[in-house]
């Protein structure tokens, strides 16, 4: 089949991105808050001004980093089998992340989630079949602060098959998410062989690391687990105005991460993703959904394709406050133009209201996008020889193809059949159903697939590990015991 691709940037373009963001990481150079950080870089050759805390990184240091880094790798679903492939041009999705709020259904108010809520949303997200993987979607209100990050990687870990895309808040908490994940991978090496979760690390713009995600930079790769790089100029307010500039100012804090990364441990896996965003300069807001935000994803995917690095993007994503049609509109151009450009893995399923709030209706309704966005990136089946011809000499002019075997055959895999969250019934049959509307609709599909949910069976001393892990966190946070799932 013939894949259609969605191309922003000619190699020329391309090329000038990346020359420039080499330039840049000598010229200012980048501010580093890491000791850690800045020796390894200091050792490899970088000029180091410890004062100022600001590494000048030249550009061959950049360059081995890029050559050294996988240009692919697996994550591993808890049964060790391999779920997600980064690299190429495979499409992946998983949910987005992290909402400090989420929407009920009806409700036009969001609110803090729980773990109540957390647990219905992993029930849901591992039952639908065009997530891959799953994310630590929401920050549960019921637990400390401090421990948000391993609290929510817990509850994924107790409830989930699939793997998870997940971050860090602190450096102190990475280590106990590591515990996390090697209890139920059996060991650090086991771990390290067959991943299980992948961590978002966020460079600050412009040109800035922080201690904690130089930490969890450096804990990543050495531990053999797999990070995300999450570069996020805003186009205008932190980043140049021209999309392309932010690209740009994209690419050289992504090329300083990975030469921290793999000067911790070379040859670790790494993924090349982001989160710019336009800046609206009437309200002072970051809209995910813009046009151009999606603009600068598609480029900055294409940028990491030509350095051979696995690509992410935050796409599908809403700035709508409900779930309504401009909720559907903006993450339905996302989904599309993200599967078109090839991104390896797309978070945002879900998500709206500028990444803060998540819907369990918009995650359903996402679902159906999903399908519909891998059908396209299928592109047309030109395999039959002759094309058509024999098939409409056969029917002739009676025109009913829908009594040959030529139909039976190929229908269902020409066709994405979307499930009753997408109406295609007639005026009549849908006012005889009720005349609901897709999040109504949505609504009852929730609360159908969360029925079907099958819990997983881990092994009681895995579960007694995880519990005792988590508990001993929640007890150093001040939380004698830890919320009920229910």
């Amino acid at each position: 089949m013939l894949r259609p691709k969605l191309e922003l940037l000619n190699r020329e373009t391309i090329e000038r991105i990346v020359a420039e963001a080499y330039e840049l990481l000598w010229d200012p150079g980048v501010r580093i808050h890491s000791d850690e950080a800045l020796g390894l870089l200091a050792d490899a050759g970088a000029t180091v001004d410890l004062e100022a805390r600001v590494a000048q990184i030249p550009a061959e240091l950049a360059r081995q980093a890029v050559e050294s880094a996988p240009s692919s790798f697996h994550l591993y679903d808890t049964s060790g089998e391999p779920m997600v492939h980064y690299g190429g041009d495979d499409v992946q999705f998983d949910p987005g992340s992290a909402a400090i709020h989420i929407l009920d259904h009806g409700a036009v108010r969001s609110r803090p989630p729980v773990t109540a809520d957390f647990v219905r949303y992993i029930k849901l997200a591992e039952v639908l079949p065009e997530l891959d993987a799953v994310s630590t979607a929401m920050v549960c209100a019921d637990v400390p602060e401090s421990m948000g990050d391993l609290y929510r990687l817990y509850l994924v870990l107790r409830y989930a098959v699939k793997p998870v895309v997940t971050g860090a808040f602190a450096v102190e908490t990475w280590s106990v998410m590591h515990d996390l994940l090697v209890a139920v991978a059996g060991s650090a090496e086991a771990l390290a062989e067959n991943p299980l979760a992948v961590f978002d690390v966020c460079p600050s713009p412009p040109l800035l690391w922080s201690e904690i995600t130089c930490q969890n930079l450096i804990d990543c790769a050495r531990a053999g687990v797999p990070a995300e790089l999450v570069s996020m100029p805003l186009a205008g307010a932190t980043g140049p105005a021209t999309l392309v500039g932010s690209v740009v100012q994209h690419a050289a804090e992504n090329l300083s991460g990975l030469a921290i990364h793999q000067l911790a441990k070379v040859g670790s896996p790494i993924v090349w993703g982001g989160s710019p965003a336009a800046f609206d300069m009437r309200t002072g807001t970051t809209p995910m959904g813009a046009i151009e935000t999606l603009m600068m994803d598609c480029a900055y995917v294409q940028v990491g394709k030509y350095l051979d690095l696995p690509t992410h993007a935050y796409m599908g994503m809403s700035d709508a406050k409900v779930v309504d049609g401009q909720a559907g509109l903006e993450s339905g151009i996302g989904t599309i133009m993200a599967a078109l450009a090839g991104v390896n893995m797309v978070s945002g399923a879900g998500m709206m209201d500028f990444e803060s709030c998540f819907s369990l209706e918009k995650l359903v309704i996402d679902h159906e996008i999903i399908g519909m966005a891998r059908r396209l990136v299928q592109g047309m089946d030109c395999s039959e020889d002759p094309l058509a011809t024999a098939i409409i000499q056969q029917v002739g002019h009676k025109g009913n193809f829908l009594a040959t075997k030529h139909t039976v055959e190929w229908f269902q895999k020409e066709l994405f059949m979307p499930s009753a969250v997408i109406d295609r019934d007639t005026r009549q049959a849908w006012e005889e159903k009720g005349a609901r509307d897709a999040t109504h609709r949505a609504h009852e599909q929730v609360e159908e697939l969360i029925a079907t949910y099958e819990p997983r069976e881990l092994p009681p001393e895995v579960i007694k590990e995880l519990e005792g892990i988590t508990l001993r966190a929640a007890k150093a946070a001040g939380l004698d015991k830890l919320p009920s799932p229910e």
